[in-house]
C-alpha cells in the first residue's frame, strides 16, 4: 500500500548528508516541544541515531512574545553514533523575533534560517527588544533566509475547517513540522499515525493539524522555498530491538524492573517539582506491575511514605530536585539511622533555592555526599545518559536492599527530558535483586550483621516473635535498643561508614574510554558524558598524544580502582556543571593535582568546550 508520503512525489535530488541540528524555539504555546518530539521519533523510526535538548522557559505564564518567554527544542539526528543534541545548529527554526533574539547567536554561520514573518510586528518586535526588524537591517545576511508566512499559510490551508482563527493559528507547529520533514527527507506517515491517535475523539482538530503538516511539506515542495533537500541515512546500530527513551522515563522503568526483579511491590512517595514530576507520571502508569504512585502534600510526607512503606517491607522511593532534597534531609538521616532500604532519585536543577528551575546543573553532588547531620554516609550513584537511567536505576535499588540503606541517584534536566535511542535490554540479565526477610524468631537480633555486607536484617512488622524497636535515636548493637553509651555509639557510627565502604566490593572496576595510561585523563560524571565522549571521539589528536576518558557513575563509594588509574596519566581533567565539586572530592582523596572545567549557565557542555581544554592543557604542557 502506497503511504501518504510516497503519494507526495519529489522533483529534485536529495543530498546525502551525515548529520544536522535543527532547533525548533517559539513562545511556550506555540508547541515546539511536540513539534521537536515528534520529528524525534520520526527520525527514530527511521533509524537514525539521535541526542535531544529540550529547553523550556523557567516562567510558567510569561507575557507571550518576550524573551524568558521563549521555548525550545533541539535534536542531532545522523547516519553515525551520536552522544550529544550538537553544539550549533544547522538549521533555526523561529516562530517570532523573541525566539529569533534568543537563540540566533548559536545558529552556526551559514546555517538555514526559518522565520514566521506574520509575528515579525512593531508590537511583536519591541517586546523582543529589537528597535527594527532584523529582517530589514541586513543583520541575518550571514545565514541563509527564508522567510515564511506561516500563520498565514496556515490560515489559507485551513479556512475549509470551519475551526476559530485561534484554533487555526495553534496548527502552525505542523505546518513547519511538515517543511523540515521535506527538507531533510523524513515521511509524514509516523506524525499522521500519531495525530489520529491524539485527535481520535477530535475529528476537527485531526483533520487540522493532518492538512497542516501536509500543506507544509506540500508548500516546502511547490514553492522551490531551498536550494535542495537533503537524506540522513539510517544508523548502522547494533541489532535489536529500540524504542526513543527519555531518562525520566528510563528511570521509572528502571524502579519497575527492579520492583519485578526483587518481588517487592515498589512504593514511589513523590510530591511534583520540575524536573523531576515526569517520574511520578509515568510510574502512575504501572499499576498492572503492582506499583503503588502516592502524590503526598509536601516533600516531607512523600519521603516519610516512601520509608514506611520500606519500614513495612516494601521497596520504598522518592523523587525529587534539589530544593526537595534539603526538605527531606531528616527522614534521609533516619533512614540512615533504622539502616532500611529507600532510593532517593534527585532530578538536579539549577540552584541554589528556586533558582533555574527548567534548567539543568550538577551542583547536588556535595549535598547528596554530606547534605545530613552528624555522620550519616550513604551509597550515591549517577546515571550519564538518558537510557543509563534504566541501569542505575536498577543498581541503585539493589544496592539499596543488599546492604539495607538508603541510596542516592543522581540525573538532572537535561538527561531527564533528553532523548536517545535505547536497545531495550534483557532485564533477566541483569544482576538479581535478592531479598531476604527475616521469618525465624529464634536467635533474632534487629542489629545483628550479615558478615560480609554488614546489613541488618529485614524484619516485617507483624512477623510473630520479631518484635524491635526502630526510630531516630542511636541503638544498641545487636539489640536495637536505645543506647546513650559513648562507646556504642562510636562502634555503630563506624559500623555504618564500614557498611557503605564495603559496598565497593559489590560495584565494577572503574573502565577507561581510549587510552589506558598517558597524558590525559578526562574525568566525568553524570550528563557530562556526552561531550566528553563526542570531544573523544572527533577531536584530531596530535601524534605521540595519550588521552582517556573515565566515567564515574558511583560517587560513593569509589570504584576500588580508581586510585590506580588516576596514577597512570600524567594530568587529570574534571569537567562537571558545577564550581568544582567532584573535583574536591578528588583532590582530597586521592591528593591529585586536578583540573577543573566548570559550567553554572544552565546548559550542557558542548563538544567544542571540552576539545578545547584538552588543547589548552596538552598545548600548554608541550610548550
Amino acid at each position: 500500500m502506497e503511504t501518504d508520503t510516497q503519494k507526495m512525489k519529489r522533483t529534485r535530488p536529495a543530498e546525502t548528508v551525515e548529520h544536522v541540528t535543527i532547533r525548533f524555539a517559539g513562545d511556550s504555546g506555540d508547541g515546539m516541544q511536540l513539534t521537536g518530539n515528534q520529528f524525534t521519533s520520526t527520525a527514530a523510526a527511521f533509524g537514525n541515531d539521535l541526542a535531544t535538548l529540550p529547553d523550556f522557559p523557567a516562567e510558567i505564564r510569561a507575557p507571550a512574545g518576550t524573551l524568558p518567554g521563549v521555548s525550545g527544542f533541539q535534536v542531532q539526528f545522523a547516519a553515525s553514533d551520536v552522544s550529544t543534541p550538537g553544539d550549533t545548529p544547522d538549521v533555526l527554526v523561529a516562530m517570532n523575533p523573541a525566539a529569533l533574539k534568543v537563540n540566533l547567536e548559536d545558529l552556526k554561520p551559514g546555517g538555514v534560517l526559518i522565520v514566521n514573518t506574520n509575528s515579525f510586528t512593531p508590537k511583536d518586535l519591541k517586546k523582543a527588544g529589537y528597535e527594527e526588524s532584523p529582517l530589514e537591517d541586513h543583520s541575518l545576511d550571514g545565514y541563509r533566509l527564508h522567510p515564511v508566512e506561516l500563520t498565514r499559510l496556515t490560515r489559507a490551508a485551513l479556512e475549509q475547517t470551519g475551526l476559530d482563527t485561534r484554533t487555526i493559528d495553534r496548527c502552525k507547529n505542523f505546518f513547519a513540522l511538515g517543511m523540515m520533514y521535506w527538507l531533510y527527507s523524513r515521511p509524514l506517515d509516523n506524525s499522521l499515525r500519531w495525530i489520529e491517535q491524539k485527535f481520535a475523539k477530535q475529528p476537527a482538530l485531526l483533520e487540522a493539524n493532518s492538512l497542516a503538516l501536509r500543506a507544509g511539506y506540500g508548500y516546502a515542495e511547490a514553492a522551490e522555498l531551498f536550494e535542495v533537500n537533503y537524506v540522513v541515512p539510517p544508523a548502522k546500530l547494533d541489532p535489536g530491538q529500540y524504542r526513543n527513551v527519555s531518562g525520566n522515563t528510563a528511570l521509572a522503568l528502571g524502579l519497575v524492573a527492579a520492583g519485578q526483579r526483587s518481588g517487592l511491590r515498589l512504593f514511589l512517595g513523590s510530591y511534583p517539582i520540575t524536573p523531576a514530576s515526569d517520574v511520578l507520571h509515568e510510574l502512575s502508569g504501572y499499576k498492572h506491575f503492582g506499583v503503588i504512585t502516592f502524590q503526598a502534600e509536601d516533600e516531607i510526607a512523600a519521603v516519610g511514605a516512601a520509608l514506611g512503606a520500606s519500614f513495612a517491607g516494601n521497596l520504598g522511593v522518592t523523587t525529587t530536585s534539589g530544593p526537595g532534597v534539603a526538605l527531606k534531609t531528616e527522614t534521609i538521616g533516619l533512614a540512615t539511622m533504622a539502616e532500611l532500604p529507600l532510593v532517593i532519585c534527585n532530578i538536579q536543577r539549577g540552584g541554589p533555592s528556586t533558582g533555574l528551575p527548567t534548567k539543568t546543573e550538577q551542583a547536588d553532588l556535595f549535598q547528596a555526599l554530606f547534605g545530613r547531620n552528624s555522620e550519616a554516609p550513604v551509597p550515591v550513584l549517577a546515571a550519564a545518559t538518558p537510557s543509563d537511567c534504566f541501569r542505575m536505576a536498577y543498581e541503585a535499588c539493589r544496592i539499596a536492599v543488599h546492604a539495607m540503606t538508603p541510596v542516592f541517584l543522581l540525573s538532572d534536566g537535561y538527561l531527564a527530558n533528553g532523548a536517545e535511542p535505547w536497545k531495550i535490554p534483557e532485564v533477566d540479565r541483569y544482576p538479581p535483586i535478592e531479598v531476604s526477610f527475616r521469618k525465624e524468631p529464634e536467635g533474632f537480633l534487629p542489629y545483628l550483621r550479615e558478615p560480609e555486607t554488614l546489613s541488618r536484617p529485614w524484619a516485617v512488622p507483624g512477623t510473630s516473635g520479631l518484635e524491635h524497636r526502630i526510630g531516630g535515636l542511636e541503638k544498641e548493637e545487636r539489640s536495637g535498643n536505645v543506647s546513650y553509651d559513648p562507646g556504642n555509639h562510636e562502634r555503630m557510627v563506624r559500623l555504618r561508614a564500614e557498611k557503605i565502604d564495603r559496598i565497593a566490593a559489590s560495584i565494577p572496576d572503574q573502565e577507561i574510554e581510549g587510552d589506558q595510561e598517558g597524558d590525559l585523563l578526562v574525568v566525568g560524571w553524570g550528563s557530562t558524558y556526552g561531550a566528553i565522549h563526542a570531544a573523544m571521539a572527533h577531536r584530531k589528536r596530535r601524534e605521540g598524544d595519550r588521552i582517556g576518558h573515565a566515567h564515574l557513575r558511583y560517587l560513593h563509594p569509589l570504584p576500588r580502582n580508581l586510585e590506580d588509574v588516576l596514577k597512570r596519566y600524567r594530568r587529570i581533567l574534571v569537567p562537571e556543571l558545577n564550581m568544582g565539586q567532584l573535583l574536591w572530592v578528588l583532590r582530597a582523596r586521592y591528593l591529585v593535582d586536578a583540573i577543573g572545567l566548570n559550567k553554572i549557565q544552565g546548559r550542557p557542555f558542548t563538544e567544542n568546550e571540552i576539545i578545547a581544554k584538552i588543547d589548552e592543557i596538552l598545548e600548554g604542557d608541550a610548550s
